[in-house]
């Protein structure tokens, strides 16, 4: 076989085979000169090979040319024929053709779009022209429709988990109620195509479990949990068991709390035991559930394994207040000294610390400084302090005899622990529950302790001393700490809001504003410096910029009934009755209950004429405060305006309750049961008065002229009663004017209701018609009283609650308004009773 080529050994097999009578006979026979295995061993073979044109090829790399090219350069075709060097050792060069740039293309590359000029060209644009554009996948077909169909299934998932998140609970239910009609045509679809073994399981479980979270969502819960039901219990979904912990969460929503714990458990009984903090959360719930029933044994049994296992702060909280409840004291200091131990597990803060002058540092420091992960730590280290702060403030007062020994034992071992820094707050925390407890002085010295200690601590003990004796008045010690704690740290808000909060209240308005805008540029948000900003706008004068100030505050707490009352105010003090209207009506809005906004919105449609408005409003304003005179005397006018005297009697009488020493509001209950045609009440009235207020000199006027319209006996005494009324009136004068005084208020007693029955009186001439009819004279001019003779009585009077409207005549001849019945003629002294 040495010199025997690989053709002749295939040809001699072939020819003996020939020679056989049986064709297929010896193929069972094993032939070495046919096993290809070992060619690559067989040295003989390749000697023979190397003699063929395949072994005459030139070897992958070339020689070092005349370019200087290395050893393991390549050469390509195109470069070869332009050196006159072969295209390969054994093949002749294809040449060159007339007028063209470069040799002709192999056809190896030509295929691949590659030419020997170096330009790609896949499609064969040169030579083709522009290439047929690709063929469409037909989109009719049922593998397409059932594909778009899947993405439209995915897609609404995505919309409804979206509309979720943004809090659009009902859209969120639709898409996801789509999502699943989509989905169970999708399914039919797959069957009808015979592609059933095609099903998407994935897909099918995610639109089950966000239409049972939306259902839940919507509190929806008999919906959640059905469908719930329908992913735990079919078996082709793995790991549905844990959806126990939702079914769990709904029931504990309707406060079954026997079924949330069975569900629990069930769902821990699926979680394996590699998958701890799953089963930590569980058993969370679990606890949660106990407490919630008031187990709090066993609860506690929960919450003690979560410690073991994993513990957080959550749970330590929890587990505190499940000790206080049983009152064990001793297992409440245990477990707030476990709380103490809890790992937050933020111990690299170095790297929020700049490092050298390395500006590339102090770059990433910025970045990193308050990124997300940044944030989320702050969080963490915020649920912390929190926990201990309100652990320490709950058992304090049950773990020792009093409240102050048992914070100095929960300060103590916050010191001790790893939270040292926090130890300062519960210093300030016990003083403020000092304040709470009213022990003014046990705060005043608490916050007092803190004042040679670091700065940040002593400017916030001087910050609360300053408003505490802000409030009690003491303005030279408010400002003394104020000092204090802006000396400490300068750029403490609340220090500066304290400095401004004393000078407004001395009236220097200019410089608190100062020190309130300075307050503002160190802390935009400090509300407090900027509603007492407006404040001091609005009481120098500056109202647009108060507007300004209460604005924006109102951007910052948007249902803050004081800072929107602040902005309609100020709107009606620029003449804006509009927007001032508008303000008060959102006001109500959030406070529908004030009398003195309700008030407030009655003034303002009174002032605009609708008259109607202004009585609901009023009203409104008195049902929830019935003592407020302002509002009772406007009702009062409004039914006596609008002839409607009876009622206005309920109002005057509730004022003379609430000021039963006003003579006004009694003389005003006569006169409306006088105008009211019910003389017989308005005397009884009138003489109840005259017991009450005997030197009244107006009741006694009333009392006569209506005795004498009456013809009762009892004028002759009241007109001797009035004579000496009037005599002691004109000696108290004298007296007054002698000792060069303009008068007293126990002087004008008497007529203080006058004057208001002549601005009622002024009021309803504006309304009607003065109307003549038998009555009296409510004026008290300060003329003698003058009776007349029975058969020349004067009746015409001015009503105190101002004249009625005229009534149509039924006459046929029009009276003359010049006309008068009776005579205007003065009466004599001769004429006065004896």
């Amino acid at each position: 076989m040495a010199g025997v080529s690989r053709l002749q050994m295939m040809e001699q097999v072939h020819l003996a085979g020939e020679e056989e009578e049986d064709i297929y006979s010896g193929f069972n026979d094993y032939n070495a000169a046919l096993d290809t295995e070992d060619l690559a061993g067989d040295e003989q073979f390749q000697k023979a090979v190397l003699k063929t044109s395949y072994g005459r090829r030139p070897p992958q790399t070339a020689m070092r040319g005349p370019l200087g090219m290395g050893a393991n350069a390549r050469l390509g075709t195109a470069a070869r024929g332009r050196m006159g060097m072969p295209s390969s050792m054994g093949r002749p060069m294809t040449g060159m053709m007339a007028g063209d740039d470069g040799p002709r293309p192999m056809t190896a590359i030509k295929g691949a779009g590659f030419s020997s000029r170096g330009v790609f060209d896949p499609m064969n644009q040169a030579n083709k022209g522009p290439a047929p554009p690709l063929e469409a996948k037909p989109e009719d077909s049922p593998e397409e429709k059932i594909r778009q169909l899947e993405k439209k299934v995915n897609e609404l998932i995505e919309e409804s988990c979206f509309a979720n998140s943004r809090g659009e609970f009902p859209l969120a239910l639709e898409k996801a109620k789509e999502a699943g009609r989509k989905e169970r045509v999708l399914v039919r679809q797959r069957e009808q195509q015979a592609m059933g073994e095609q099903i998407n399981l994935d897909l099918t479980y995610s639109v089950l479990f966000n239409l049972a979270n939306q259902y839940a969502a919507n509190e929806m819960f008999a919906e959640a949990l059905n469908t719930y039901q329908v992913i735990v219990k079919n078996r082709m979904f793995s790991n549905a068991g844990r959806l126990k912990v939702n079914m769990g969460n709904i029931y504990f929503r309707q406060k079954n709390y026997p079924k949330a714990i069975k569900f629990y458990r069930m769902a821990l009984d699926q979680v394996p035991n590699t998958h701890k903090e799953m089963r930590t959360k569980i058993m969370q719930n679990i606890g949660i559930v106990f407490v919630k029933m008031g187990q709090y044994t066993d609860a506690i049994t929960s919450f003690e394994h979560i410690m073991t296992e994993g513990p957080n702060f959550k749970t330590g909280f929890n587990l505190i207040l499940c000790y206080f409840a049983l009152g064990d004291r001793n297992k409440m200091r245990a477990a707030f000294q476990k709380l103490l131990t809890v790992d937050l597990k933020t111990d690299d803060e170095d790297k929020y610390l700049a490092h050298g002058d390395d500006k590339q540092a102090g770059l990433l420091l910025e970045v990193i400084k308050n990124d997300a992960l940044r944030q989320i730590e702050r969080e963490k280290q915020y649920e912390a302090e929190r926990c201990i702060k309100y652990a320490a403030k709950i058992i304090s007062p049950a773990i020792e005899g009093s409240f102050s020994d048992g914070y100095d034992w929960c300060i103590e071992q916050v010191k001790n622990s790893q939270y040292l820094e926090l130890s300062h707050d519960l210093e300030i925390d016990k003083a403020i529950m000092f304040l709470k407890l009213k022990d003014f002085q046990q705060a005043i010295e608490t916050l007092k302790s803190f004042e040679k200690k670091d700065s940040k601590v002593a400017s916030t003990a001087a910050t609360n001393l300053s408003f505490l004796y802000f409030l009690e008045a003491d303005l030279a010690q408010a400002d003394k700490y104020a000092e204090v704690a802006m000396t400490a740290d300068r750029y403490n808000p609340s220090a500066l809001v304290n400095k401004g909060n004393v000078l407004f209240a001395r009236k220097d308005y200019e410089k608190a504003r100062e020190f309130f805008k300075e307050a503002l540029s160190n802390d935009s948000s400090c509300v407090e410096a900027l509603y007492n900003l407006g404040l001091t706008n609005k009481r120098l004068g500056k109202l647009e910029d108060g507007l300004d100030a209460f604005y924006k505050l109102h951007a910052i707490l948007r249902n803050s009934p004081q800072v929107m009352y602040q902005v309609a105010d100020l709107h009606d003090q620029l003449g804006d009755t509009a927007q001032a209207t508008e303000w008060f009506m959102q006001l109500i809005g959030v406070v529908p209950s004030d009398p003195s906004v309700l008030a407030r919105l009655g003034e303002l449609y009174d002032n605009e004429g609708d008259k109607s408005q202004a009585f609901q409003y009023y009203y409104d304003s008195y049902r929830y405060l019935p003592s407020n005179i302002p509002v009772i005397e406007w009702l009062g006018a409004y039914y006596i305006d609008s002839q409607f005297c009876e009622k206005a009697i309920h109002y005057f009488e509730r004022a003379a309750i609430v000021q039963p020493n006003q003579v006004k509001w009694h003389l005003m209950i006569a006169s409306c049961y006088r105008r009211s045609g019910n003389y017989h009440k308005a005397l009884e009235t009138y003489q109840h008065i005259h017991r009450k207020f005997p030197d009244n000199v107006e009741c006694l006027k009333f009392l006569v002229r209506l005795c004498t319209d009456l013809g009762l006996k009892d004028a002759q005494d009241y007109a001797n009663k009035l004579k000496k009324a009037e005599k002691a009136k004109e000696l108290r004068e004298q007296r007054v004017n002698s000792a060069g005084r303009k008068g007293s208020g126990r002087g004008r007693r008497g007529g203080s209701a006058g004057s208001d029955h002549e601005a009622s009186a002024e009021a309803g001439r504006k309304h009607g018609k003065e109307r003549r009819r038998p009555n009296f004279d409510d004026k008290d001019d300060g003329k003698p009283f003058q009776a007349s003779h029975k058969a020349e009585v004067d009746a015409s009077y001015s009503d105190p609650l101002g004249p009625q409207t005229e009534r149509p005549k039924t006459a046929a001849r029009r009276k003359d308004p010049h006309e008068d019945d009776f005579g205007d003629e003065e009466l004599g002294d001769d004429l006065l009773p004896e």
